[in-house]
């Protein structure tokens, strides 16, 4: 055979080699990102769903319809190549270790975005926790925490109930729900989401799935499933397969209000005439953009929302950990603390890891003032009301 023959024969075998060299992260990627997807609700659990006054036309709805998911290329390149310079911290962010439990009826301990310890008249419970390294599907692509956690997962404390928001990935997250498992013996979540965790581990008998205004005691207080006006989904083929909700926790003497995500509603005035007063409120205020004003509050109606549900105490979630909007990541704190001044209302700034009670929260700037990115997006402070924010519906 000559050299000419031979190296015919070569090449095919080293084009195939080539081609598995590359395939070879596509395939890692698809494989460690499946399981993330979750499993979509069937048998019983979608018959129990479809008796939901929320679903209707195969999906859950909005009582106020989205009349625009915020979905298109100009978004999605904007998101990938624009937006401010300040996206992400360019120094350490200052953590703050997890303080043992004091004798405090109500305290609230941030541990970044929306993981919330929340501590009630004696009751203990985990709020969206995420201990993953991304808000993503994968653990090697997507936005990738700012931090770790203030308090590692193996020194949490006895947790009385896990709730969950809905299933997105920086709410609902595969490598922490793994870890909890077997550990925590009831996990309170919306309409379907139960699905998705009885892939992942979770005993079906653990698992209490709410539609809104549904409630149940948790030790000695009442959790409340509370409307909201989002929308569901962790991939391209289950888009509002399962609900979205934000919660009331109802003791003896004192109320709190989380709002998971979302955006302006009327059902906030009748959160507040059924449930409130609140003492404290945990309200989204940030990953907000013009084309999401449908699903997202954005700090300005964050603080609306607060006033609407007739809220106390407000602290601000939903920012500061992922890289999720255009915006810059201190941006948000800055305008909530801007909209809620003008309004006159009090607003504790935690550092991660740090509690918040009604007689000892901190509200000063911890983070660094960056500049804006520009004019527009400066807070109205006469108003308390920007147009970057504005919701159409309402």
């Amino acid at each position: 055979m000559s050299v000419t023959q031979k190296k015919r024969r070569r090449w095919p075998r080293r084009l195939l080699i080539g081609l598995a060299i590359l395939a070879a992260p596509i395939l890692i990627l698809m494989v460690d990102a499946w399981s993330a997807l979750g499993s979509p609700p069937e048998g019983e659990r979608l018959e129990r769903i479809s008796q939901s006054p929320q679903f209707r036309d195969g999906q859950f709805q909005n009582l106020l319809p989205l009349l625009a998911d915020g979905v298109s290329f100009n978004t999605m390149k904007e998101f990938f190549f624009g937006g401010s310079e300040h996206r992400q911290p360019d120094q350490p962010i200052p953590v703050q270790p997890v303080a043992e439990a004091a004798d405090d009826s109500l305290r609230v301990t941030w541990l970044g975005h929306s993981t919330l310890i929340v501590e009630l008249e004696g009751t203990r419970i985990l709020v969206d926790p995420v201990w993953g390294p991304r808000a993503s599907p994968s653990r090697y692509v997507g936005s990738k925490r700012f931090y770790d956690s203030p308090l590692p997962l193996e020194d949490l404390p006895p947790i009385d109930a896990v709730v969950i928001s809905h299933d997105h990935y920086d709410h609902l997250d595969l490598p922490t729900v793994r870890e909890l498992a077997g550990r925590i013996e009831r996990w309170i979540v919306p309409l379907g989401i139960g699905s998705h965790l009885e892939s992942w581990g979770i005993a079906p008998d653990a698992i209490e799935e709410l539609d809104w205004w549904d409630e149940l005691p948790v030790g000695d207080i009442r959790l409340v499933s509370t409307p909201a006006r989002h929308f569901s989904g962790r991939s391209v083929t289950d888009r509002n397969a399962t609900l979205w909700t934000g919660w009331a926790f109802i003791g003896a003497r004192h109320r709190i209000w989380y709002s998971g995500d979302t955006s302006l509603t009327p059902e906030f005035l009748e959160i507040g005439d059924r449930l409130g007063p609140f003492d404290l409120t945990m309200v989204e205020v940030g990953a907000y953009n013009k084309a999401w004003a449908d699903v997202h509050l954005g700090p300005e109606q964050a603080v609306q929302a607060h006033q609407m549900v007739r809220g106390g105490l407000m602290l601000p979630v939903h920012w500061g950990l992922f890289d999720l909007a255009l915006h810059g990541w201190t941006e948000p704190a800055e305008r909530v603390r801007a909209a809620a001044g003008a309004a006159g209302i009090s607003v504790a700034f935690p550092r991660p890891g740090e509690s918040v009670t009604l007689d000892d929260y901190s509200s000063e700037v911890w983070w660094p003032e960056l500049p804006w990115q520009n004019a527009e997006e400066a807070p109205n402070v006469s108003t308390g009301v920007s147009e970057l924010t504005t919701t159409r519906g309402l």
